[in-house]
């Protein structure tokens, strides 16, 4: 069904539409995906693609506190107590802090960069978010030289969160990037998709995404980011660290133990268009290739 309800200008909003004039994103009308874009407001946005629709990316994901099937978090996310949130700066900084939401919606403009999402499953999406990038964050923190990895805790709160046993988590969720590449421009510290607030089941109220990663490497309902000095533990890595490495850069040539990655089928794409190849690095290597110059991208995956 072709749902033509968005408006051309939500494409291109900036501070003003996203953030207003206090703290909280707005919500103009949601973009849909039936027309493939040619430009974005941002420059780090890929252009030319066709967005998920909105439906597909609210209702098919992974967000394990919420439960492990792939509808549990549009219905279970309801739970989560967005406001009020803070998120706290610790480890190899000058100074810890605590920033409020608010303060970390205001703390520089909004952009809409649209993207590649590409889940370790083998499936993907395009999904146009709202943020600015991590470093803007970083930098604010002024992080000392000694810091050279960084850790990202997901929210652990039973009552906001069913945390299911059968997850196999042991929570919180934590995940991690070199610091080099959470300082890379396209690394994007997320607070809104699709012109208006992140969804609770997609990791409201401040996510990452990193768009040359599998997914999971995009942490979700942030509370903690620490800097440390060696490579941190990482949830995923920890529980199967022959399945996902710490890394987990997308690598058409690195199989997952028990599936290819050689194709990936497009949620929310017509029949005859949902099974593509993959790409290096997501499609993003021109920009993050030199990132790994000299690494083994098969032992280092």
């Amino acid at each position: 069904m072709n749902r033509r309800r968005f408006m051309t200008a939500a494409l291109a909003l900036g501070a003003t539409g996203l953030a207003g004039e206090g703290a909280r994103l707005t919500r103009p009308a949601i973009v849909e995906a039936d027309d493939a874009l040619t430009t974005g407001s941002s420059k780090y946005s890929t252009p030319g693609l066709r967005l998920t629709p909105f439906e597909d990316v609210t209702h098919y994901n992974n967000f394990y506190e919420f439960g492990v099937s792939k509808g549990d978090p549009a219905q279970n996310a309801w739970r989560l107590q967005t406001r009020p949130w803070s998120v706290k700066i610790e480890g190899e900084v000058k100074k810890e802090r605590i920033f409020d939401i608010d303060a970390l919606l205001k703390l520089r403009p909004m952009e809409q960069r649209v993207y590649q999402f590409r889940c370790v499953e083998a499936w993907s999406m395009v999904i146009p978010w709202a943020g600015y990038s991590l470093s803007e964050l970083i930098n604010e923190c002024e992080p000392l030289p000694s810091a050279k990895f960084i850790q990202f805790i997901s929210l652990d709160d039973p009552k906001d969160e069913l945390l299911p046993w059968n997850a196999g988590i042991s929570w919180p969720y934590v995940e991690g990037l070199r610091m080099d590449e959470a300082m890379h421009p396209l690394t994007l510290l997320a607070f809104g998709m699709y012109g208006q607030e992140m969804p609770k089941q997609d990791g409201a109220p401040v996510r990452v995404a990193v768009p040359w990663k599998y997914g999971f490497k995009s942490a979700k309902s942030i509370v903690k980011i620490r800097f440390v000095k060696d490579q941190p533990a990482t949830t995923w890595n920890k529980i199967a660290p022959d399945e996902y490495g710490f890394y987990s850069n997308v690598n058409p040539n690195r199989p997952h133990p028990r599936w290819s990655q050689k194709t990936e089928r497009v949620i929310g794409a017509p029949i005859w268009k949902q099974l593509q190849p993959t790409l290096m690095f997501n499609g993003y290597g021109d920009q993050v290739a030199y990132l790994y110059n000299g690494m083994d991208l098969i032992r280092n995956y």
